[in-house]
């Protein structure tokens, strides 16, 4: 039994809790109500509670009941406050007043000065309790009796009596057989009643023997459907109408005769009372659950009614937030796949071995010509600048939809040109200048005419071919403008290798600057979104409180338990895709620190160096496949970017909740799929049809379909496929002319 209590303790505090949550006025009717259930759940008395209109002899009922005149009865209303009714040695009484001071007496004569009306019928204000101490055996098993006011009479007693029978097990209610209630009258007090779980009731009928007998047996029968029409909450075998005539039962009870107490009613309305308490009292929780139950689901719709509104505008708020970045991560998401696509394409390019390979043989040659500057510009520099544009553009990108580091521009600037010391002229040779001399910036040709000049640059390309296993055996046997070119080879590999080595450098330091550029703020919430959402989770965790504790003690509930909101930051961070920085690239790196290594080795100690060359690239270069998809990756990229770009500036993004954002995200996937809009001329009919057979679609196929077919058409008929088949480019170029074309008038649609 302790253990139950403890539990309805619990219960009680978060009862009160809920109370302080819903800050409500001290003398609103829910916060009475919380307050009597409360204290109603830890008192281990059994509680019975007499109430009725004034004048119906509930003080007699209860005093024939006690054996005495314990309790004032008078002809007019004279009950003005509720008298507790308790177990003691001797009969005493206890007054407690507002202010806090206790007034002791021995009997109840006291009573006639605080607990009856005054002359003007009103309650007195000072008092806050009355309690009578009774030496009955019913008392002492635990049983409290409750003499209430009585209704009809004034508002405020009216209050009181619903304060008091909500802390009642059980309901006495008392009926004058001699002016029943009326319809009306009995329907508020079943409805009152059972808005509170009140359901214990037990109706006692007076007065009955002042009528005839005749009326008498009418009366009895008007009784039983008052009775019946309630429906009490009764052990089984036990009926909720009595007949108690009150004064001739007192009467009987102080003279000791029992056969007039009997012929009452009062002997069998004791010994049902009694049986029904025997029943109830020792699971008493059974009683008192149903009044829980009812005060906790006003309590429960009262914090609904708070807590709902306020987690709307969070969660629009948080949607309105979420949305806006989810579209720009997912836009430094497609930014920095952009970047790190395009750096990458420029760190291969400036690989060594990437360098050599394409454009070694051209430098050699463009060295002994005399046309190295103008190589230079014309064609690395032209080819750099186009990568460099390639990865630049994505910071810019970044800027222009984050607004937050402006980008550097990349600069990769060239080595100082190459240099030539031209070894000794053989004995047979003219027109050579003298040992030592020195050709820079590709100055071989003025000092090499002639057919010795032409032998030179042949001899680029032949010992480029060629795989030279046994250079001192073979050295002897050179010619000179073997010689010559193989200075140029080496002096353009070295260009080359500084170029790699001072290029790599300069974009790892560009790679770095760049994520302070893709990247974006998430701000922190408003301090006033911040007070409410914290306001939330204590009216949140009332509420699931409440509802743990109603589970407890076996009360169910139609309501869930809310889940924990989410938490915002309260500090500016930063969002940044790019991943924790390791070393990129790292077979092609130690190649090339293999090759800075060799070129090092050999300057450093005078020895000559095995050079074996990579085979020459082909005369025009044509795009591989890969390449075509890169650039269709790229184009797909801004595409991409350019819409989230417009969603941004879009009114929509900043004011869509999640339902409406995922509605709109739905319609945006059915127009997506649905077939464009039919056109209205004949005209406009046929272009269309020609367009769809043009991408080998069928008429009104969806945006889909047709965004697919297009890429499918890129991807097979780009005319960098065709570089080095003239009749085939030519077609291509007419095709994808026509897949443009088609491409265009579907997607205005």
């Amino acid at each position: 039994m302790q253990q139950q209590y403890e539990g309805y303790k619990d219960l009680a505090d978060s009862f009160k809790s809920a109370s302080a949550l819903l800050n409500l006025e001290r003398k609103s009717q829910l916060h009475q109500d919380i307050i009597t259930i409360c204290n109603h759940l830890v008192n281990p008395s059994f509680r019975i509670a007499v109430f009725g209109p004034f004048n119906h002899g509930k003080s007699t009922l209860l005093n024939a009941m006690l054996g005495n005149r314990t309790l004032p009865i008078d002809l007019i209303p004279t009950t003005g406050a509720a008298i507790t009714v308790k177990y003691g040695s001797d009969v005493r009484t206890r007054i407690m007043l507002v202010d806090g001071t206790e007034i002791y007496r021995s009997g109840t004569e006291i009573l006639q000065q605080f607990a009856i009306l005054d002359g003007n019928r009103q309650m007195r204000k000072d008092v806050a309790s009355v309690e009578v101490f009774c030496p009955h055996p019913f008392l002492e098993t635990g049983v409290e009796f409750v003499d209430l006011p009585g209704t009809n009479d004034r508002d405020e007693q009216d209050n009181l009596i619903r304060e008091q029978l909500l802390s009642a097990d059980l309901v006495l209610q008392l009926l004058d057989a001699r002016k029943l209630m009326t319809l009306g009258e009995r329907e508020n007090l079943r409805d009152w009643l059972l808005e509170r779980g009140i359901k214990t009731v037990i109706f006692v009928a007076n007065f009955i023997n002042l009528l005839e007998p005749d009326e008498q047996k009418q009366v009895q029968n008007r009784l039983l459907f008052v009775a019946e029409s309630f429906r009490s909450e009764l052990p089984p075998g036990f009926s909720n109408l009595y007949r108690v005539d009150a004064l001739l039962a007192l009467r009987a009870r102080l003279k000791g005769d029992v056969a007039a107490a009997n012929s009452s009613g009062l002997a069998a309305f004791e010994t049902a009372l009694q049986n029904i308490v025997g029943v109830f009292q020792p699971n008493r929780g059974s009683v008192r659950l149903p009044r829980v139950q009812a005060i906790a689901s006003q309590i429960q719709l009262s914090l609904k009614a708070k807590i709902d509104p306020i987690a709307i505008e969070i969660k629009s708020f948080d949607d309105k937030q979420n949305n806006k970045n989810e579209i720009k991560q997912k836009a430094a998401d497609l930014i920095y796949k952009g970047f790190t696509t395009s750096i990458g394409e420029l760190h291969d390019w400036l690989a060594l071995p990437n360098l050599l390979t394409k454009y070694q043989a051209d430098a050699a040659v463009v060295l002994a010509e005399s046309n190295f500057k103008v190589w230079q510009t014309n064609t690395l520099k032209k080819d750099l600048t186009k990568l460099q544009f390639a990865v630049v553009k994505w910071l810019y990108q970044a800027y222009e939809f984050f607004q937050e580091e402006r980008p550097q521009d990349l600069l990769i600037s060239f080595p100082s040109e190459p240099q030539v010391i031209l070894p000794s002229k053989p004995s047979n040779t003219d027109d050579l200048s003298e040992p030592g001399s020195i050709a820079v910036g590709g100055g071989i040709g003025w000092l090499l005419g002639g057919p010795v000049g032409a032998a030179v640059v042949g001899s680029i390309s032949y010992l480029l071919n060629k795989n030279i296993q046994k250079q001192d055996e073979q050295l002897a046997k050179e010619s000179y403008h073997q010689e010559v070119a193989k200075l140029c080879i080496t002096a353009t590999e070295d260009y080359l290798s500084r170029f790699s080595s001072q290029g790599l450098s300069i974009l790892a330091e560009y790679e770095q600057k760049a994520e302070k550029v893709i990247c974006f703020e998430v701000s922190q919430e408003p301090l006033e979104i911040t007070k409410k959402r914290e306001n939330l989770q204590r009216l949140q965790n009332g509420f699931n409180q409440l509802l743990q504790e109603l589970e407890k003690v076996k009360i169910l509930s139609n309501h869930q338990f809310y889940k924990e909101i989410p938490k915002y930051s309260n500090t500016n961070r930063k969002y940044s895709p790019q991943p924790k920085r390791v070393q990129t690239y790292p077979e092609k790196d130690r190649s090339v620190k293999q090759q800075q290594k060799n070129t090092n080795t050999a300057k450093n100690t005078g020895r000559k160096v095995e050079f074996v060359s990579p085979p020459p690239p082909k005369a025009s270069h044509s795009p591989r496949k890969e390449e075509v998809e890169a650039k269709f990756r790229d184009w797909e990229l801004n595409e991409e970017i350019a819409r989230m770009k417009a969603e941004m500036r879009s009114p929509k993004a900043c004011h869509q909740t999640s339902p409406s954002s995922q509605t709109s995200k739905q319609q945006n996937t059915t127009q997506n799929n649905k077939a464009p809009t039919q056109p209205k001329s004949q005209t406009e009919k046929d272009k269309i049809t020609r367009a769809y057979g043009i991408l080998g679609l069928q008429a009104y196929a969806s945006q889909a379909e047709v965004k697919q077919a297009y890429r499918t058409l890129v991807k097979k008929w780009h005319p960098d496929l065709f570089v080095n088949q003239p009749q085939l480019l030519k077609q291509a170029q007419e095709k994808m002319h026509l897949v443009n074309e088609a491409y265009s008038i579907l997607s205005e649609k």
